[in-house]
Order: C-alpha cells, then sequence, then structure tokens
C-alpha cells in the first residue's frame, strides 16, 4: 500500500504537475480512501492550518524578503568589488574573490539562487575577460552559490527544525565550519585549475581600504544576524526581523541602491517564493498524515533494524536516496518529502540529527548543481547566455566530488558539525 502512495506521487510528478499539488492530491486520494469523504474533507483544512502553525516559521518569508531587498540593493556588487581588490594578486585571485564574495553574501542572504545571480553577473564576465577557462567559471560561481543553504542563516535549516522540532540555533551553528571548509576546499580547486594564469596586479592599500569602507556596512549584517543569534541576544527568528530592517536601513538610506518604487516588485517576489514553499509544506503534510495512517515511518524503521544491517550501510543508501531525488527534485521539496520518514530512522540509528542536518544541506547543495533540474545549473545558463549546459556540467564536476568528500569527511569526523554547537550556548 505503501508501495501504491508512493508510485501515485512519482506518476503526478512525471506528469509535470507541481511538487505541492502532487503532493495533495495523492495525500487526499489516500485519506479519502482510508477515511471516507466525509472525514478527509474535514482534516483538510485542519491539517493545511497546523502545518503552518509554527512560531519559527516566520522566519522565511522574513529571510526571503532580506534576501530581496540585498539582491535589488545590489549589495553583492561591493561584495565583490571588495573580494576583488583584496585578493586579485594571488593565483586564481579573481577566482579566489568570487568563491569569497560567494561564501560572505550566503552569509547574508541565505538564498542560493541570489548568489549565484549577484555574483554571477559580475564575476562570470571578469574572469573571461582575464583568460579563466570557462567550464572554471562557470563551475566557481554555480558551487560557490550552493554555500547559501549552509552557511547560515539558511532557510532549509529553519525547515528543517521546525519539522523536526531541533534548536534552530544550534543548526545555524552546525553549518559554520563544514561552509568554511567548503569554501577553502572549493578555493584550493579555483587556485589549481588556474595556476598557469598571469598574476594581477595588486591594488593598492588606497583601494583596497576604500572597497572596505563601501562594503563596511553590507559585511556588517552577518555580524548582527549570526553574532546576535550566538551571543543569546536575540532568536533566530527574531534575527530575521532584525536583519530585514537592516537592510532596508542601508540599502534605502546608506548605500541609496533602493526607492520605495522598487518595494512593489521586491513584496511580489517575496510572496511568490514563500507561497511557493508554504504550498509544499501543505501538500507534504498531507501525503505525510497518508503516511502516518499507513505507519510508514515506523514500518521503515522496524524493517531496517530488522535487517541487522551496518548502520553506515543504510547512512549510504540514505544519501544515494538523496542524491536521486536531487537529480529531479529542488531542496526544499526533497526535505519535506523525505525528513518526516527519515528522521525517526536515523535516531534510531543513533545518529547525530545535528550532524545529519549538514550531511542533509550538502546533499541538497549537490542537488543544486546535478543535472537534470539543478537550480544554479539553469541560472547560470540565464545570466551567461553564450555558456552551453555542457560547459556549466563540466564545470560543477569538481566541486560536486569535493562535496562528496565532505560528506564523507563529516562521517569519520562528526565534530565537524557538532563541536561549535556544543561550546556556544
Amino acid at each position: 500500500m505503501i508501495l501504491g502512495f508512493t508510485a501515485l506521487l512519482l506518476l503526478l510528478l512525471v506528469m509535470g504537475l507541481p511538487v505541492a499539488f502532487s503532493l495533495g492530491m495523492a495525500g487526499v486520494a489516500g485519506m479519502l480512501l482510508f477515511m471516507g469523504g466525509d472525514g478527509a474533507l474535514a482534516q483538510l483544512p485542519i491539517i493545511g492550518y497546523k502545518s503552518l502553525d509554527d512560531f519559527v516559521l516566520t522566519a522565511v518569508p522574513l529571510y526571503i524578503l532580506m534576501s530581496q531587498i540585498l539582491l535589488t540593493g545590489k549589495v553583492g556588487n561591493d561584495l565583490f568589488e571588495l573580494a576583488n581588490k583584496w585578493l586579485r594578486h594571488l593565483p586564481g585571485g579573481l577566482g579566489i574573490a568570487t568563491v569569497m564574495a560567494c561564501a560572505v553574501f550566503a552569509a547574508i542572504t541565505g538564498s542560493s539562487v541570489a548568489c549565484a545571480v549577484t555574483i554571477g553577473a559580475i564575476a562570470i564576465p571578469e574572469m573571461l575577460s582575464r583568460g579563466y577557462e570557462r567550464s572554471l567559471v562557470l563551475g566557481a560561481v554555480a558551487a560557490g552559490g550552493t554555500l547559501g543553504i549552509l552557511i547560515p542563516p539558511s532557510i532549509p535549516m529553519i525547515l528543517y527544525g521546525a519539522i523536526t522540532d531541533e534548536s534552530i540555533g544550534k543548526l545555524f551553528m552546525s553549518g559554520v565550519v563544514p561552509g568554511v571548509i567548503l569554501t577553502v576546499l572549493f578555493i584550493m580547486i579555483v587556485v589549481y585549475r588556474s595556476r598557469n594564469l598571469p598574476l594581477e596586479a595588486a591594488a593598492s592599500w588606497d583601494e583596497r581600504i576604500g572597497a572596505l569602507k563601501k562594503s563596511f556596512w553590507g559585511l556588517m549584517l552577518p555580524v548582527i544576524v549570526v553574532g546576535g543569534i550566538y551571543t543569546g541576544i536575540f532568536t533566530p527568528t527574531e534575527a530575521a526581523g532584525i536583519g530585514t530592517v537592516y537592510s532596508l536601513i542601508i540599502t534605502f538610506f546608506i548605500y541609496r541602491t533602493l526607492s520605495l518604487k522598487d518595494m512593489p516588485e521586491i513584496l511580489e517576489d517575496t510572496i511568490k517564493t514563500t507561497c511557493m514553499i508554504f504550498a509544499i509544506m501543505i501538500g507534504a503534510s498531507l501525503f505525510g498524515f497518508v503516511l502516518t495512517i499507513l505507519d510508514a515511518p515506523q514500518a521503515l524503521t522496524n524493517f531496517v533494524v530488522d535487517m541487522q544491517t551496518n548502520r553506515w550501510v543504510i547512512f549510504v543508501a540514505i544519501n544515494i536516496l538523496l542524491l536521486f531525488l536531487g537529480c529531479i527534485l529542488e531542496s526544499v521539496s526533497i526535505i519535506f518529502i523525505t525528513l518526516p520518514i527519515l528522521f525517526p530512522l536515523i535516531m534510531r540509528l543513533g545518529f547525530d540529527p545535528i550532524w545529519f542536518n549538514v550531511v542533509m544541506l550538502i546533499n541538497l547543495e549537490l542537488a543544486l548543481i546535478t543535472p537534470p533540474v539543478g537550480m544554479n545549473l539553469f541560472v547560470l545558463q540565464g545570466i551567461s547566455p553564450d555558456s552551453k549546459m555542457t560547459q556549466i556540467i563540466k564545470g560543477v564536476i569538481p566541486f560536486g566530488i569535493v562535496m562528496a568528500l565532505e560528506i564523507v569527511l563529516l562521517c569519520f569526523f562528526p565534530q565537524i558539525a557538532t563541536w561549535l554547537p556544543s561550546v556556544v550556548k
């Protein structure tokens, strides 16, 4: 029976129905079958309301709004210029600047797509004009953009916490060290691949200090948001509100890159993205309700335990599943579909839920650059129409391999993800 409803969901997805409606229709079909017409119809609004009745989810539209404000306000342009001025004289300096700008902008917005669009629009023509290989340029921007869901603040982390009841603050902290390590590994790829290029002339100290002064207010945003959470001054949800207000202040009154006429489009984009996420969440709740009726999470857990298989074999199978789903779905859908089923299994097998959060997010990062529907691949083709999809895919392969290696590293050294949450209260 469980396989039948899973097959129905896959059929709806293959037919091209949006994920939210595929989940919802499969869920409603199951409810009608097991509860009858009146019982199912009575439960629909209750389940939909309960799926969104969580104060933590208030942070989602606020972080999306903050991301849209910073994207429209061109804050990322100044960050790239800052990284360029300070790093361009190093081997592969412009590539290093691109990855660093992506990491910082990710820490500000928490949005992978916004990061790839903003930094890519500036970095791609600059790097190509200086002789960097096109596939390397595209790979660095695509992979650098994925850091948006690992380096806090991160919307997928908020959704993970809402589903599992884990502390959002601890989840945010768990992504810092792995995010820094992944950034360093990306930089190493860029330096190695561009080792034969001539070095750029170093910027003067006046230029460097000038770029630092210009970017100062933007750089302060992650310090305020993430620093405030880590020090306990405010909660992650309150940090979203503070960050949004701060982003409005710096873009309207300091940088003066926004005006009131920009706000309707910003709010419209925010509403669209928020509604998409919440619609998927409601659909996933309906589908999950049917799986609960069928006792699917408990059945899967008991089945795996009865197999008496080494837990790391199960862990590898979970990663393969996430990677496969990443080839056909985007990250938010994967979280809502798999986590309610996988989380009880992870806990039963004795894995740390904070650690698994990081492993899952790195898998979702891979999903962003994995064909056929890796979102960052299509974003890059949109901002670089001269680039072929084959060139983009070729460019992201080394970075994807590094992401997989970091998952292996986390298996041997889980403290990479759990150390900071354990020491920062």
